[in-house]
C-alpha cells in the first residue's frame, strides 16, 4: 500500500467503515449462505448461528464508524492508532464487497472472510489500551464476530463439498473458533468486546441446535462460552492488579 499521510489514513478508515456499513443497502442483507449455493445443500447446518445473530452487524457497523470518526478528529496523527489502521484498511476494503461475493460464490467469500479476520485480529493485537471505547471496542467486536463467522464459513464449505459430515465440520470449526478466541484473549487480556462477539455467535449456534437437540454441539458451545468468560475475567483481574 502506498504511504498515506496520517490524516489520509484516518480519513480512509472512516470512509471504508461508512462504505462497509452501507454495503447491505446495495447488496441486500446477509444471514448465511443459501442451501443451494453448495453442492451438498446445507438445510439446517449445525455450525451456523440462528438468523437473529447476524443482527450484531448493525452494532459492529455503527461502532466502527464512531470509532473511525473519533480517530479522524482526535487521533489522526497518533502513532499508536497508526499501527492499527495499517491492517484494518485492507480488511474493511474487502468488507465493501463481501456480501456481494457471498451471494454468488461461497469459496471466494470464505477466502475473503479469513483475510478480513487476519486484518482484524492484527489490528486488535496492535490496539493501545487507551481509547478502549473508540478503538479496541469496535475493532474487538468486529474481530470477535469474524472469528466465529470465518470458522462457520469454512465449516459450511467442508460439509457442503462432502469433505466432512455436517456434524464433524461443526465440531471441528467451532473448536477452531474457540482455540483462536482463547489464544487472542491470552495475548490481549480483558478484551470484552472481542469476547462478546464470539459469545454472541456461540449463543446463536446453541439456539440453532436446540431445534434439533444436537447435544454435542450445544455442549461444546456451552463449554466455549464458559471458557471465554473465565479467561476474559481472569485477564481483567490481572490487569487491574498490575
Amino acid at each position: 500500500m502506498a504511504r498515506l499521510p496520517d490524516r489520509g489514513k484516518a480519513t480512509l478508515v472512516f470512509v471504508l467503515a461508512a462504505g462497509f456499513a452501507l454495503s447491505p443497502v446495495f447488496t441486500g442483507s446477509f444471514a448465511g449462505f443459501r442451501p443451494d449455493q453448495l453442492p451438498i445443500a446445507q438445510i439446517n447446518p449445525p455450525v451456523q448461528p440462528a438468523g437473529y445473530a447476524f443482527a450484531l452487524w448493525g452494532a459492529i457497523y455503527l461502532w466502527l464508524i464512531l470509532g473511525a470518526g473519533f480517530g479522524l478528529v482526535w487521533r489522526a496523527g497518533a502513532s499508536d492508532w497508526e499501527r492499527v489502521r495499517a491492517p484494518l484498511i485492507p480488511g474493511l476494503g474487502l468488507g465493501l464487497f463481501w456480501i456481494a461475493v457471498a451471494q454468488v460464490h461461497v469459496l471466494w467469500a470464505t477466502v475473503m472472510i479469513w483475510l478480513m479476520l487476519a486484518g482484524a485480529l492484527l489490528a486488535l493485537l496492535r490496539a493501545p489500551y487507551r481509547d478502549r471505547a473508540w478503538l479496541e471496542g469496535p475493532v474487538g467486536l468486529y474481530a470477535g464476530w469474524l472469528t466465529a463467522a470465518s470458522c462457520v464459513a469454512l465449516g459450511l464449505v467442508l460439509a457442503g463439498y462432502g469433505i466432512l459430515s455436517e456434524q464433524a465440520a461443526a465440531l471441528l470449526m467451532l473448536g477452531l473458533a474457540l482455540a483462536i478466541t482463547l489464544t487472542v484473549l491470552v495475548a490481549r487480556p480483558a478484551t470484552f468486546s472481542f469476547a462478546f462477539g464470539v459469545c454472541w455467535a456461540l449463543f446463536g449456534v446453541i439456539i440453532r441446535n436446540l431445534e434439533t437437540g444436537n447435544m454435542p454441539v450445544i455442549l461444546l458451545c456451552i463449554a466455549g462460552l464458559a471458557a471465554t468468560v473465565l479467561v476474559t475475567l481472569r485477564g481483567w483481574h490481572a490487569l487491574t492488579r498490575a
